[in-house]
């Protein structure tokens, strides 16, 4: 934990054998350091978050924006306003 005391939530509506899990995860501001070692689709529907890579720029993401975090990502993300995103993780 970096700031804040965020308080999260995960609702999975998917789990697949060989590690492929959907479904929704929102958290209360914060910031925190994240490390990838699976691949993460996210679509943001609603608030707003920060996601840094160390050593690169940040980006804000908001409701409608979508990405993908690949393995090997190390940096931040910091919830500015309450975010709930829905993503599909594969290990």
């Amino acid at each position: 934990m970096i700031s804040g005391d965020p308080k999260f939530r995960t609702w999975n509506v998917e789990e697949r054998e060989g590690g492929l899990y959907a479904g929704i995860w929102e958290s209360t501001p914060g910031k925190w350091r994240i490390v990838y070692d699976e691949w993460e689709f996210c679509h943001i529907v609603s608030g707003v978050s920060v996601v840094t890579e160390d050593g690169g720029q940040a980006r804000t993401v908001k409701a409608g924006d979508s990405f993908v975090l690949r393995p090997g990502f190390k940096g931040s993300w910091e919830v500015l306003e309450t975010t709930r995103k829905e993503y599909v993780i594969k290990l």
